[in-house]
């Protein structure tokens, strides 16, 4: 696991605040954003039931919008926050696009890449998970616990 720099809880924050728009708009309440040189370039949260999509999560749609933003596929010099584990189709997505560093605060034990190793990543790649984690976990918990 990677080491907490001092502007995590904050970005965490930014995705936290994507993530409750998921939620306001019935999605799972995943949020994420694209942060490069402590500068938020990129928000997304999941769009999957809008979208009718469903590889329209946070993550791709924020690696998408900072490429854009960027002019570049890839994004050496980025930081992904987002509020829940990566998914497996996420980390490969993740890992294609070079990211510096991923931060993400809940874990998903039953769909995290995690359960399958950072093999999916780009080598350079450092993980921080854990960041804001309960108040991501109640986020999910209380969305599905509506659901049902």
């Amino acid at each position: 696991m990677g080491i907490l720099a001092p502007d995590d809880d904050y970005f965490m924050g930014e995705a936290l605040r994507e993530a409750r728009k998921a939620e306001a708009e019935g999605e799972i309440p995943v949020g994420a954003v694209v942060v490069c040189n402590d500068t938020v370039i990129a928000r997304a949260h999941n769009q999957t039931e809008m979208l009718h999509d469903v590889t329209a999560h946070a993550e791709m749609l924020a690696i998408t919008a900072a490429a854009e933003h960027l002019g570049a596929k890839y994004l050496t010099g980025c930081t992904l926050f987002v509020t829940l584990e990566p998914c497996v189709m996420c980390a490969g997505a993740l890992g294609w696009s070079q990211l510096a560093r991923i931060v993400y605060g809940a874990a998903d034990e039953k769909r995290g890449f995690e359960r399958l190793g950072h093999a999916m990543l780009h080598p350079k790649t450092e993980v921080t998970g854990g960041v804001r984690a309960e108040e991501c976990a109640a986020l999910v918990k209380e969305f599905f616990k509506h659901k049902r």
